[in-house]
């Protein structure tokens, strides 16, 4: 049986769904939640993928502490994912080489595939974004979502991209994060001023994946109309 999940993806970009057919006596890993219908021979079983460790990994980087383990039985069906954050879901064909991919944004994947946290040290803490990555390794399929449209940028040397608009990206990219303009006065007010802040230096030759929208943005834009207590 093939290590890879045959997908389609509708309703691109605004409002991507995820429909997985599956082999018979095929299992996929899915992040726990996101099913939203399925057909009745599809079996579903939450574990803690890898054990207690890697589960609490999961936890703290913005996972579910259980994923959900989902297998055709005896024949082939379709089950349905639906995203928690309205935007695009992309493919990734992983060949033993590793994917880094934004905190809550795994979707599903492969079985065959292992799926584990990266610490990111004090590049995530000045980075204003979740201390941890999802680290993707192994053979198969996996397939990781947006807040918003995923483009695909193709980095061969240097490239700049706001720390807020990473969705993924493969680990033959290094990064650093540091702040637009340069770590100084005319850095800083050009952060304050400009509306732009901290962003993530890539350097190397890969594939980067970047989201049209960022979702702190519309926090603020909801903040001044949510409902307050009134004395």
């Amino acid at each position: 049986m093939s290590n890879e999940i045959a997908y389609q993806i509708e309703h691109a970009p605004a409002y991507s769904s995820l429909i997985l057919n599956l082999q018979a006596n095929q299992t996929v890993l899915v992040e726990s939640g996101a099913m939203a219908a399925m057909d009745s021979c599809i079996k579903m079983k939450s574990k803690m993928k890898g054990g207690l460790m890697k589960g609490l990994g999961r936890m703290v980087s913005g996972e579910s502490l259980f994923m959900s383990e989902f297998t055709a039985e005896g024949k082939s069906g379709q089950l349905y994912i639906s995203p928690g954050v309205p935007g695009d879901i992309q493919h990734y064909s992983l060949t033993g080489n590793a994917l880094m991919i934004q905190s809550a944004g795994f979707v599903a994947s492969s079985q065959t595939v292992e799926i584990d946290t990266k610490f990111q040290g004090f590049k995530g803490f000045f980075s204003g974004e979740s201390l941890f990555l999802i680290r993707a390794t192994g053979m198969g399929s996996i397939l990781f979502s947006s807040y918003g449209a995923i483009v695909e940028i193709p980095v061969n040397g240097d490239y700049v991209v706001d720390t807020g608009y990473i969705v993924a990206f493969e680990d033959t990219l290094s990064y650093n994060v540091e702040m637009l303009g340069g770590l100084s006065f005319r850095g800083l007010r050009t952060g304050i001023l400009g509306g732009e802040g901290l962003v993530c230096r890539f350097q190397g030759r890969g594939r980067l994946w970047v989201q049209s929208r960022e979702i702190y943005s519309l926090i603020n834009f909801l903040n001044p109309f949510r409902p307050t207590k009134s004395d």
